[in-house]
């Protein structure tokens, strides 16, 4: 008689409290996330908490896109101006960086090849450059407060609020960075990830219970049941597109050389060299909704300092036109050019990702030097050729998805009328972060089941089969 999908899941959760390595592993990341969550109420001396909420809660675009973006991608709200206001994005950023001049930098490529030393020293200059980041966020941030009155005026010149404030934001930065450390030591998972998250995640049931407060079944409130209906199926794809995009692969079949010894034959079996389709996951929507803030803020100035169109003249009025045409399609995020900007965005950075994570010429020399190749192709150049051509065949697929994640939102928003937070919790990028993150947390949590023969939540173990969740086929 088969065995039902819940009855699995709940004996694997039975199984991950018998072995008591994973259970502390477990209860570790928890303990650790339940103090990031407690740090996030922690307000900064001098900030006036009420008047700071009321005016980024009329704020629709500029540093409101801004708090948007960050309190998705960072796992902090500078809305609420705490000691975990930055979140974790300063330490993204610095080791974006120095991923990226990896690529370029030759001391840095000598640092990789020496292996574990090497990475600590780039794990120490990421740690600096992280600092160095955040004192300048913090204080871009604490100049903005006192413009919208969310500073008390006792603390407004006092350099009490500078130091306390650029300190508070730092170190409240620097602490996260240590718990995603910590949990990628003791717990499991990815830390940073996690953290994220866990940001990701607190807010959804805000985003909730704002559609519920909304909607009325009788049809008088603003939201009726086929927006809701609507809102619900829209979940369930994208979840089930975000799980199928993020496992999905094209195998490149491999074969290894022959050789022999005495009279014994090595080698010769296949295998498969794995190439995902979305191998850029997220980052390419990150970079995109980085720069896309920048013309929504410098649009928005514009247009308030020039003459409006209807009462300019000449050269003057073409260009206030101009400028308010731009403000309209690209300082809103349903305008049809800033979607058409954001796709190209996303499409250039996929490739761009792409290309500094995967080198088809140091694949192809490795496949060659352990004596494996690919059938029907030449070692050396031309399996570079084919590999490169493959990758860019598959990540043109990938960003095709990333773009309908990211404007899917957008398009709901302004179609129905739903509040674009609501929308990119419900489904979007954020929705996208949370499905990577957590079937990579379930991944892990299977494999030490598997290590013990317990059986996991993807199948097999003691004896089992079935079930198992593997990689589709691009």
């Amino acid at each position: 008689m088969p065995v039902l999908p819940v009855t699995n899941m709940l004996q694997a959760f039975f199984n991950i409290w018998r072995i008591k390595e994973l259970r502390n592993k477990l209860f570790f990341t928890i303990g650790m996330l339940v103090i990031y969550r407690i740090g996030f109420f922690i307000p900064l001396p001098g900030v006036d908490q009420q008047t700071l909420k009321a005016a980024m809660e009329g704020q629709t675009g500029g540093i409101g896109s801004v708090l948007a973006y960050m309190q998705i991608f960072t796992g902090g709200s500078l809305s609420q101006s705490t000691i975990f206001g930055l979140g974790i994005m300063p330490y993204i950023s610095a080791a974006i960086i120095f991923q990226l001049l990896g690529s370029v930098s030759e001391r840095l490529k000598a640092l990789k090849k020496e292996g574990p030393v090497g990475h600590q020293k780039i794990q120490e200059y990421t740690r600096y450059t992280t600092v160095a980041l955040c004192a300048v966020q913090a204080f871009f941030w604490l100049q903005y407060l006192p413009r919208i009155n969310a500073v008390y005026p006792a603390y407004v010149n006092s350099p009490i609020y500078w130091v306390c404030g650029v300190l508070g934001l730092t170190a409240g930065s620097v602490f996260l960075m240590w718990l995603g450390e910590q949990i990628d030591r003791f717990g499991i998972g990815n830390g940073i990830s996690l953290i994220i998250t866990a940001g990701i995640i607190a807010f959804m049931p805000n985003a909730v219970m704002m559609v519920a407060s909304e909607f009325k079944l009788d049809g008088s409130g603003t939201y009726g049941i086929m927006t809701i209906v609507f809102l619900l199926l829209a979940f369930v794809v994208v979840t089930a597109g975000s799980v199928i995009i993020t496992q999905g692969q094209r195998r490149i079949p491999i074969q290894q050389a022959k050789h022999t010894r005495g009279r014994r034959v090595f080698g010769g079996q296949k295998s498969y060299l794995p190439l995902r389709v979305n191998h850029g996951g997220v980052m390419p929507i990150i970079f995109a909704s980085s720069l896309m803030i920048f013309p929504s803020i410098a649009l928005g100035w514009a247009a308030a300092a020039v003459t409006p169109p209807e009462d300019a003249s000449g050269f003057m009025g073409y260009f206030s036109a101009t400028v308010y045409f731009l403000n309209d399609e690209l300082g809103d995020m349903t305008g049809y050019l800033y979607a058409l900007v954001y796709v190209v965005l996303i499409y250039f950075f996929s490739y761009f990702w792409t290309t500094v994570q995967f080198n088809p010429e140091e694949t192809a020399t490795n496949l060659r030097d352990h004596g494996s190749f690919i059938p029907g192709l030449r070692p050396g150049p031309r399996t570079a050729e084919y590999l490169e051509t493959v990758m860019e065949r598959i990540t043109y697929v990938g960003a095709g998805f990333l773009c309908a994640i990211a404007i899917v939102p957008t398009i709901v928003s302004g179609y129905f009328g739903i509040p674009f937070l609501v929308t990119q919790f419900l489904g979007g990028t954020g929705l996208l972060i949370c499905v990577s993150v957590m079937l990579d947390f379930v991944q892990r949590i299977d494999a030490q089941l598997m290590m013990r023969n317990y059986k996991g939540f993807l199948g097999g173990g003691e004896g089992g089969g079935g079930g198992r969740i593997r990689p589709t086929r691009g």
